[in-house]
């Protein structure tokens, strides 16, 4: 890609995923956040004077998933054109930028194809946004426990980074296939990408047919492709992302832990 397209290709959709990425992170925390503290006050309501309410790691990952679902949803659309953006050829480029891309999209395809791919992103949002919480939450009370630690904040900023990273690997592998035919679904029946990114130029009629051709075609390790190079890059995000977004908590005084 480099010698083909020079370093500019390497930053192919940046800008798109730049846009996308500040409303999502945003949306996403605090979705959690409220969905999380809506359930303890739930419980709390339904428990005994004096008993100790804790969020078990399937309720972090149901809150999880439901911050996922409504932050891809809002910011669907912007992952649309940055897909299509990241794959067009350089040499004959079809779209000129965001705002053309997204306008050419509709002008050609429709309104709704700015949401291609959108249910296996719902589908594989659950289990990788829910994992990721879950994992994380569940790992960080793991050492409070096991170290005699009073609060989260104790807990140093390189083992919270670990547990960010564990929980991006995990949640990323289990929902990766998902991610390839949402993937393929956006750039279904269109030419601009010239079979780029090893994404044949077909026509799908849905994410079930997406699936049975890949697998029939491919094989089922299709449904992984580019999955390490994808670990290099979520991984450490995932565990930026966590540790920024609590350091960022304490900076500004607001509640550390949620279930506080």
């Amino acid at each position: 890609m480099a010698q083909r397209e020079g370093l500019r290709g390497m930053f192919k959709g940046n800008g798109a995923n730049c846009l996308r990425i500040v409303p999502n992170s945003a949306v996403k925390f605090l979705t959690y956040e409220q969905t999380t503290r809506v359930w303890m006050n739930f419980r709390r309501d339904r428990s005994q004077p004096g008993e100790e309410v804790k969020l078990s790691a399937y309720e972090r990952l149901g809150a999880g998933a439901a911050a996922g679902i409504v932050a891809m949803s809002a910011t669907y659309s912007l992952d649309m054109v940055r897909g299509r953006l990241t794959v067009q050829e350089s040499g004959k480029p079809q779209y000129r930028g965001i705002w053309h891309a997204a306008t050419t999209i509709i002008r050609t395809e429709g309104v709704l194809a700015l949401y291609k791919g959108w249910l296996p992103s719902v589908i594989g949002v659950v289990p990788y946004v829910g994992l990721n919480f879950a994992v994380y939450e569940t790992l960080k009370a793991e050492i409070c426990h096991y170290s005699n630690y009073k609060n989260e904040q104790d807990i140093h900023i390189l083992a919270r980074l670990g547990c960010g990273a564990i929980a991006g690997s995990i949640g990323q592998t289990v929902a990766y296939p998902l991610d390839v035919v949402r993937r393929r679904l956006q750039m279904s029946g269109w030419e601009g990408h010239g079979g780029a990114a090893g994404v044949p130029s077909v026509a799908y009629r849905g994410m079930g047919d997406c699936f049975v051709r890949t697998v029939q075609e491919e094989g089922v390790l299709a449904l992984f492709k580019g999955l390490w190079p994808n670990y290099i890059k979520v991984v450490p995000s995932i565990a930026i992302a966590f540790v920024t977004y609590e350091q960022v908590k304490i900076i500004l005084g607001v509640t550390f832990k949620v279930s506080d």
